[in-house]
């Protein structure tokens, strides 16, 4: 049996949780996560409502001592999608905040209010109950579901133990690592990652609740010596840390800044490297897959990649006949498949999806990417969504976007491929152009094609171009593509 918190079990006195002016101990974690494990022993799934609070890293934490899967909710979610999860996934109760108002099919399920202050001291450790195989499921997250409703993936605890013992190998995280971020905590980034990584390494995490450059200032003035973020919250802190002396101080003081769930933009990494002296490290992953490869804290500058593969996972490119890539050279496209202990289970009732998402061992992530000599992968798209076939050329549309945010009167640019009769497909380009004092005229559409063929290639120019007032993002700040053609 791999225990999965070692220092709850060790009842540490140490710092572990913190939202707010509200914390836990590991030890006092260990006596109300327990008391909450105690009350669904037994159970075989249930739903978690994964408000950004303490209760909820509480409720997660005890599902997992008692060995009971457990299914995170995202607060926000619309009425069709909650009740497929719930209809797909039966849980048996729902774990909420005191207080937290329901919606219709969870608030039709039995439910358990987490309490979450800390115990008295004199109250002693609460016994944990013994924890399940590596095998057994950990978690069932679902997809974003771009394509159909979303699938259940049921990520086992071997999947959790794997992705954060690989991850404290190449960041070298520590128990004397303090985390700060403002991620959701319905998702792998802000629970698996956010939450359980500092709680596995015998750390702490500070939670921001909401994000704010304020907010990130003050914790790494202070303890924090990590951050999380994706790329809407570093774009944010790139901008103000050039004007911003004391949040360039503190990004600077920060041992490690971590972006992840898209690609963040050259330009925001040399922002940030400019007005800190701090590179950003990215790192690749996916609820199927949970963390695939990464920059190492160790390594060499591998700016505008994801860094080569953890410890234990392999990673592959392969071309559309399926077969393997071998060329190194940071120009030819392939599709990423992935093996390794990392991997989930299943997709939830769907053994069909199941089957389809694998190539022998290798699943295939539908991410498409080249490889340097130095073994590092670049993400150059989705394969649904950001591979362009124009001309006879295989186009990533993430180095578009990259050299369309180079442009000053450029603040945000997504690319996608429509159907064109000489082409086969067109590069369309969405852009927001930049705005406030210090911005000029707004970019013509002419402009900003030439200015992709000169940084790039002439192939490679948008044939059209559209300005929106801003592009539409889930809650993770990934741009969805599908709706700016709708």
């Amino acid at each position: 049996m791999n225990v999965l918190f070692p220092a709850l079990r060790d009842a540490s006195p140490a710092p572990a949780l913190r939202f707010g002016d509200r914390s836990l101990s590991h030890r006092e974690l260990a006596s109300v996560a327990g008391v909450v494990a105690e009350r669904i022993a037994g159970e075989t799934r249930i739903a978690l409502w994964a408000t950004p609070t303490l209760e909820t890293a509480v409720g997660a934490v005890a599902a997992l001592l008692a060995g009971v899967a457990v299914v995170p909710v995202n607060p926000k979610i619309g009425e069709s999608e909650l009740a497929h999860i719930v209809a797909d996934s039966v849980p048996s109760l729902v774990l909420a905040e005191p207080g937290a108002e329901l919606p219709g099919p969870l608030a039709a399920l039995s439910r358990i209010d987490i309490e979450a202050a800390a115990p008295s001291e004199e109250a002693g450790p609460a016994p944990l109950p013994n924890e399940p195989g590596d095998e057994a499921p950990a978690l069932i997250v679902y997809t974003s579901g771009t394509t159909g409703p979303p699938k259940g993936v049921v990520l086992p605890r071997r999947a959790l133990t794997h992705t954060l013992d690989a991850l404290a190998d190449t960041w070298q995280w520590t128990a004397d690592d303090v985390l700060v971020h403002a991620l959701p905590l319905f998702h792998v980034h802000g629970l698996i990652l956010g939450i359980l990584g500092p709680l596995r390494r015998g750390g702490s995490v500070h939670h921001l609740g909401r994000f704010s450059t304020e907010a990130v200032a003050r914790e790494l003035a202070a303890e924090g010596t990590m951050l999380f973020g994706v790329p809407t919250m570093y774009h944010r802190l790139a901008a103000e840390a050039g004007q911003n002396p004391a949040l360039a101080k503190a990004l600077s003081r920060a041992r490690l800044l971590v972006s992840g769930s898209a690609a963040l933009p050259l330009t925001d990494h040399e922002r940030i490297t400019a007005a800190t002296g701090r590179r950003v490290i990215e790192r690749y992953g996916m609820t199927e897959t949970l963390m695939n490869t990464s920059v190492r804290a160790d390594g060499p500058d591998a700016t505008g990649t994801v860094g080569v593969p953890l410890p234990g996972v392999y990673v592959r490119l392969v071309d559309e006949a399926g077969q393997a890539i071998e060329a190194n050279d940071a120009e030819t496209v392939g599709e990423i498949q992935v093996r390794g202990p990392n991997l989930f289970v299943e997709y939830l009732n769907r053994p069909d999806a199941t089957a389809a998402a694998f190539d022998g061992g290798w699943f295939r992530t539908g991410d498409m990417a080249v490889r340097d000599a130095a073994g590092n992968y670049r993400i150059v798209g989705r394969k649904a969504t950001d591979l362009i076939k124009s001309g006879g050329y295989k186009i990533g549309a993430g180095e578009i976007e990259n050299a369309l945010l180079a442009h000053p009167g450029v603040a945000e640019a997504a690319v996608t491929g429509a159907p064109d009769e000489d082409l086969g497909e067109r590069i369309v380009a969405w852009i927001v152009a930049e705005t406030g004092p210090d911005a000029g005229p707004a970019p013509s559409a002419e402009e900003l094609a030439d200015h992709v063929a000169r940084q790039l290639a002439p192939h490679k120019r948008p044939r059209t171009v559209h300005f929106l007032d801003a592009l539409p993002r889930n809650d993770m700040g990934k741009i969805l593509k599908r709706e700016l053609h709708a």
